[in-house]
């Protein structure tokens, strides 16, 4: 592993530990961003080079918010397995809580467990009532993640993403 390229903490689940990018990591992620079928079947495919720049805006999202994507890796390995964090576009309503698992990491409910870490924290350290996550309306594996993590379509589609329905995230406990 390289140096950090941001000020993200590490969080650390039963069976993953969730840290933020490294350079290390752009291999994965641009193989994911290229060539997933998952990505593919959306239509969100990007050239290597927008890879590249995808890769660099999510260190600065870190940077300008304090908060960003986390590298997920299985504990004991230090191969990324996905990517789950928060968002905040300048044209975005909301903070999302958002996940991306790599080709193979699909069907072992790290989503779900790295869901639940990155919403905790963001609730206890940023002090968020509310996420949402916008999963397009087709997506019917990150709606299964999303209600597993207990949050509830609200039957909107999000301005930015037309395709995508709103999910609203529960508040944390007391």
């Amino acid at each position: 592993m390289t140096d950090p390229l941001t000020s993200a903490p590490v969080l650390e689940t039963e069976r993953l530990v969730l840290r933020g990018p490294v350079q290390s990591d752009l291999p994965e992620f641009t193989r994911f961003m290229t060539s997933s079928p998952r990505m593919l079947a959306q239509g969100e495919t990007v050239s290597k080079e927008q890879a590249w720049f995808g890769f660099l805006t999510g260190i600065g999202h870190w940077q300008w918010h304090g908060f960003g994507f986390f590298t997920l890796t299985v504990r004991g390995r230090n191969l990324p397995i996905g990517r789950v964090g928060l968002l905040k576009h300048s044209n975005w309503p909301e903070v999302e809580l958002a996940w991306h698992l790599y080709a193979g990491a699909e069907g072992n409910g790290y989503a779900t467990e790295a869901g639940l870490a990155v919403r905790s924290w963001a609730y206890q350290a940023h002090g968020f009532r509310q996420l949402v996550s916008y999963i397009d309306c087709e997506n019917r594996r990150s709606q299964a993640v999303a209600k597993r993590l207990g949050a509830k379509t609200n039957g909107t589609r999000a301005d930015h993403e037309p395709d995508a329905e709103v999910w609203v995230h529960p508040p944390e406990p007391k």
